[in-house]
């Protein structure tokens, strides 16, 4: 009783306060409602207002920036600037978190400034007893209830919105509660421990990608203890030759392939941040917390879709996209939309495959969406996440890699494997 009591002045004190922030961001506005330009930047100014707001608001912006197929892409465009801009926690906050997972005395060297600080978790260098060097990322002390506060409110609001015109066909509730559930997910640091286990082994026979090992035994709900990989630089080209260049590219298209395609367990953070390379120039995946496990069902029509769209199949891409959307309007057209996806994939087919760019594609197939009310699950559309991210760091290292031909062999081991499976299956497991 005391605790839910606790959540509920917790649950008024963050609702004031956020009434303020909005009000006062609104009130600061006004100038700029009076003219069609000044309506346009109120885009701009989001990113400022959500960073006021607090980390999940700062989190299910940078998601909701993914969602080209709901908003315009003005405004995914200001929300992707996002960033987690925060004070590095007090040395006692952090003391206390370790106290409460029992590894107060885990470390015999412990450094309290940290080497990164985000909005959810602060990652610190520490060493053992036996010398070993070790990261440990520490979740910010009292973050959940703030989160599970602002989620409530955050779904109150879109009920509320939904006395609005343009708010009546949006699907606010459900995209707000992928957004929630998934930023929540980050909290869960045993999750995170096993999503780095499972992707070490599957993508274990990529000699040039790493991937840091949790310690054993370090590990708790709130703190996650794993191998420390000095050195750490941005994901660039810089010194390298063109063949090396080459070899990182395919490497890493390759994993995210994998990854999408066979595995079904996806990084769908793979932000500059995330993506590193080390002193020896082998590239290092960072951060576990946003892994999402894929259907079945899901990640067999995500590389349906990839692999019709490489083959110029503009029907059968359309038809995946209805399978898998979230909502179909109750008047959709779909031989319209059917004959529009046709077009736009026979668009992108007719071109050189190396000459296609995923980021250029997408927003045109997200407005076909969003024109026909074809809202896309959460599950689709956060794996395309990884790839527009990628997509742009991958040019700058070769602006010549064919992402079509280098997908079509891995697409095309998921589907033999598929076979095998649906083989393999009785007449129970059909059923």
């Amino acid at each position: 009783m005391p605790e839910r009591r606790t959540r509920g002045w917790l649950l008024i004190g963050r609702a004031c306060a956020t009434t303020a922030i909005i009000a006062g961001h609104l009130i600061a506005a006004l100038p700029l409602l009076a003219t069609r330009r000044g309506r346009a930047r109120m885009a701009d100014r989001t990113p400022r207002l959500l960073t006021a707001l607090g980390p999940f608001f700062v989190k299910a912006g940078q998601l909701v920036s993914t969602r080209r197929d709901l908003l315009p892409e003005r405004w995914c465009d200001a929300l992707a600037e996002l960033a987690d801009e925060v004070r590095p926690p007090r040395r006692a906050a952090v003391a206390r978190t370790l106290a409460g997972a029992g590894l107060t005395d885990a470390f015999a060297e412990f450094d309290w400034e940290p080497v990164a600080c985000g909005s959810i978790a602060s990652v610190h260098r520490a060493r053992l007893a036996d010398g070993t060097e070790v990261a440990v990322k520490v979740q910010r002390h009292g973050i959940r209830p703030v989160l599970e506060a602002d989620l409530r409110l955050a779904l109150l609001g879109a009920r509320a919105g939904r006395v609005l015109p343009g708010m009546r066909d949006l699907p606010a509730e459900e995209m707000i509660g992928q957004l929630g559930g998934a930023v929540l997910h980050q909290l869960d640091f045993t999750a995170e421990r096993d999503a780095l286990l499972l992707l070490r082994a599957n993508l274990g026979d990529h000699t040039d990608l790493r991937i840091p090992a949790p310690v054993e035994g370090l590990c708790a709900p709130g703190v996650l203890t794993m191998e420390f990989v000095p050195g750490l630089g941005r994901f660039r080209p810089l010194g390298m030759t063109p063949e090396r260049r080459r070899e990182v590219v395919r490497d890493v298209l390759r994993a995210v392939y994998r990854m999408l395609f066979v595995d079904g367990l996806v990084h769908c953070d793979l932000h500059p941040g995330n993506l590193c390379l080390d002193a020896e120039g082998r590239v290092v995946v960072l951060d576990a917390g946003f892994v999402v496990q894929l259907p079945d069902p899901v990640r067999r029509s995500f590389a349906g879709f990839f692999l019709n769209m490489a083959q110029g199949n503009g029907p059968r891409c359309a038809d995946i996209v209805l399978a898998s959307a979230a909502r179909l309007p109750a008047d959709l057209d779909r031989e319209g939309f059917r004959t529009a996806v046709t077009a736009l994939v026979d668009e992108a087919f007719g071109a050189l495959s190396k000459d296609f760019e995923l980021a250029a594609f997408a927003p045109r197939l997200f407005k076909l969406q969003r024109d026909f009310g074809v809202f896309a699950a959460a599950e689709f559309a956060f794996p395309l996440l990884s790839l527009l991210v990628l997509e742009g760091m991958i040019k700058e290292f070769d602006s010549e890699v064919d992402f079509q031909a280098e997908a079509v062999p891995v697409l095309m081991a998921s589907f033999a494997k598929d076979v095998e499976l649906d083989a393999a299956r009785t007449p129970q497991d059909r059923a």
